[in-house]
């Protein structure tokens, strides 16, 4: 297995942004100027098919890949049922009448998200991946920051459900570094650089369009380092409440006006009511 390197990347024209698409919303991405590569995906054992579009965006430098946020969070903004590692909103919400009747909605959502996925490895731990079986390989590339929660199972779990494999850690003692296959990539960074990690992917991986499911920690990081480029948010019919609770955004709080510029500004470009009193929020970051 190749050592894990970081590199600085320098130029790009135009980056191309892939997603998948429903025959339900295809006309709704042909509006926003998404065209039909002819490339055609096969989910859930071939009980669903997608369509690969593609949407050209020119004029800009492309040191990293577009970003979009996509999380599901209560109305007051909770990502997590508690405070505990034990509650988690996978396992909890379909226990709970009037959230477990729409929650498929969000699921099928995600399922039309981009080809690359950015997540962290506690949350990755919370839903089961060091005990669950290796599962069968997807077309989607996956993104783990993890440090310590992921055991070796855990790696080998994400080398099967992947088409590509990059964990990043700031531990040299990873347990990824015993783990030898094929689509595995083991990024090494002293101290953790979500920029220069985002202009990796891009440079290395071709990584052009990448959606990101941290943690509120990390989401905080990501959006004090202006990398958000799209918010993409399933709001459940839920109040959580709790003030040790992650939300959506979390980390350190601003203390002085000087640091505005570091909040995100946001221009909503759809609305969706969903069935069973669920709302789909899609905003642009303004930068």
């Amino acid at each position: 297995m190749m050592s894990p390197t970081t590199v600085e990347l320098t130029s790009a024209a135009e980056t191309d942004a892939d997603v998948l698409v429903t025959s339900k919303n295809r006309r709704c991405y042909e509006k926003a100027g998404y065209t039909d590569t002819g490339k055609i995906l096969e989910q859930s054992g071939g009980k669903m098919t997608l369509a690969v579009y593609e949407k050209q965006v020119k004029g800009t430098t492309c040191k990293r890949p577009i970003t979009t946020l996509f999380m599901l969070m209560s109305v007051d903004g909770k990502i997590s049922t508690g405070a505990d590692d034990s509650l988690d909103v996978d396992r909890d919400f379909p226990k709970i009448d009037g959230v477990s009747q729409g929650l498929h909605q969000y699921y099928e959502i995600e399922r039309t998200t981009d080809l690359w996925s950015l997540n962290s490895g506690r949350v990755q731990a919370k839903m089961g991946v060091n005990e669950k079986a290796c599962p069968d390989k997807s077309p989607v590339s996956f993104v783990v920051i993890d440090n310590s929660h992921l055991t070796e199972h855990g790696v080998r779990y994400f080398c099967a459900l992947s088409k590509e494999f990059v964990l990043v850690t700031t531990n040299h003692a990873h347990p990824a570094y015993n783990v030898s296959e094929a689509n595995l990539h083991v990024v090494y960074q002293k101290e953790l650089n979500l920029r220069e990690l985002l202009e990796l992917l891009c440079e290395r991986h071709d990584c052009k369009r990448i959606t990101i499911q941290t943690g509120g920690m990390l989401n905080g990081l990501f959006l004090r380092e202006k990398l958000f480029d799209y918010v993409d948010i399933v709001v459940a019919p839920i109040l959580i409440g709790g003030k040790d609770t992650a939300t959506l955004i979390d980390g350190r709080s601003l203390t002085n006006e000087n640091e505005l510029a570091r909040l995100g500004a946001l221009r909503l470009e759809h609305c969706d009511v969903l069935e069973d009193s669920y709302i789909r929020l899609r905003y642009r970051v303004l930068k």
